[in-house]
């Protein structure tokens, strides 16, 4: 493939030298001056401009040279390079929607095609997360442009806010941590896998770390500065992750300065490390969990929080700047809330079964004649043989209460020519 000499386009005449240099030989730590991790930490922002205007000049899209001096702005404003790699991303995206719906010009924008452009982002299955991080280097690129005046204040006079699922945090299984440690045969990959799963460490942060950061002695790994909050933090190294880091650290190349290294010296990349997991997982039969590297970090939490250790020291351990964050694995390790619901689930249970050992399950028996027609039996004395014949029915089964008055009936009437009478509410019984 041919490439094309960055020297010629005329926005990047100052930069093409430096790109060149490196297609010839890699850069190379100074002897003397700023620390390595100063001159990584400087060289890494230079490359990131580097690469993200580079591709830049490789687009065909409305605003370049906008775009480019928003680049310029983050890289003095200290952004890491994964934030303008990040921003040029979603700024594309946007800008290349706007050009396929006809608009040339970023002065066109109007707070429809930012409504529009989300609803593309969805309909082509992105992710909810991914579309609110894009949204939001895209929010703040056009905040610059309505700072310069070149949009109307209109384009975000509201915000748009993606909601995204509170979902629980992925931890691995016990059983399919054990059968993934298991197949794992390499002394690096080996050391690599426990000091994520024992750390709670980022990928990010482990492939960036040093030699030098790591202090066996002490049982302890220097994180200067985070992948995600950029504040420095220690991380502790439990037996078994000591014990393979030891291993590695024997078997590795000492003069290299990465901690776990890969081609030329450089840092491991994160596909080489996504790669490897891959393959042990493949070979443990766990590849379709959908496990990935981050799920260490998750697993770390969760198993620290089972044990016992205190909320506020997960998050320092984790690098979490808010404690809410820290509190989702709470959910997955509540053992009070897990305590409560059993004891009441078999106070529930007990007092069921209980009531089942003393419930009837026979049908209700009918009621007797006598009963039912015991309501109307001063409607019936004219006719006293029916009714002799029906109060031959036994009375119900454990009815105890006290026998009726009894009721003979008499061919004639009485002295005054009337029926005998009851007392009110009492039913006759009859012979």
């Amino acid at each position: 493939m041919t490439q094309i000499p960055l020297e010629t386009h005329p926005l990047y005449t100052t930069i093409a030298p430096v790109i060149q240099s490196w297609y010839q030989a890699p850069p190379t730590p100074p002897s003397h001056g700023p620390t390595f991790r100063d001159w990584r930490w400087h060289e890494g922002r230079r490359r990131g401009l580097t690469d993200a205007l580079t591709k830049l000049s490789e687009k065909d899209i409305p605003g370049k040279d906008l775009i480019e001096h928003y680049l310029r702005d983050q890289y003095r404003r200290l952004c890491r390079p994964s934030t303008l790699r990040n921003s040029l991303t979603a700024i594309d995206q946007f800008v290349s929607f706007l050009k396929a719906g006809g608009k040339s010009q970023l002065e066109e924008i109007t707070r429809d095609d930012l409504g529009a452009w989300i609803e593309h982002e969805q309909d082509r299955g992105i992710k909810p997360s991914t579309i609110k991080m894009r949204l939001r280097n895209v929010n703040a690129f056009l905040r610059s442009l309505i700072e310069a005046a070149w949009i109307s204040p209109e384009v975000l006079s509201k915000r748009m806010i993606i909601k995204l699922p509170d979902a629980l945090p992925r931890a691995i299984d016990p059983d399919d941590l054990n059968r993934l440690l298991a197949v794992v045969d390499s002394i690096r990959d080996r050391a690599m896998i426990l000091v994520l799963l024992r750390t709670g460490m980022r990928i990010g942060e482990l492939l960036d770390t040093v030699v030098a950061d790591v202090n066996l002695r002490e049982r302890r790994i220097a994180i200067y500065e985070a992948a995600k909050t950029r504040v420095g933090r220690v991380v502790y190294l439990s037996d078994d992750a000591r014990a393979a880091l030891q291993s590695w650290l024997r078997e590795r190349e000492s003069h290299k300065l990465f901690l776990f290294y890969g081609q030329g010296g450089y840092s491991l990349s994160y596909q080489a490390a996504r790669a490897i997991l891959t393959k042990y997982l493949a070979r443990a039969g766990l590849l379709h969990k959908g496990y990935t590297l981050h799920a260490f970090r998750h697993t770390c939490a969760t198993e620290l929080l089972n044990a016992g250790m205190r909320l506020e020291c997960v998050q320092q351990l984790l690098g979490h700047s808010s404690i809410e964050m820290t509190r989702r694995y709470a959910r997955l390790t509540d053992k009070t809330r897990e305590q409560e619901y059993f004891r009441a689930m078999a106070i529930i249970e007990r007092r069921q079964g209980n009531a089942d050992q003393h419930r009837d399950y026979h049908l209700p028996q009918t009621p007797q004649a006598a009963e039912l027609l015991s309501a109307y039996g001063e409607n019936l004395y004219e006719h006293p043989e029916t009714v002799r014949d029906l109060g031959r029915c036994p009375h119900r089964r454990g009815n105890h209460q006290e026998d009726p008055p009894v009721y003979r009936p008499s061919s004639h009437q009485g002295a005054q020519g009337q029926d005998h009478q009851l007392p009110p509410g009492r039913h006759p019984r009859v012979l």
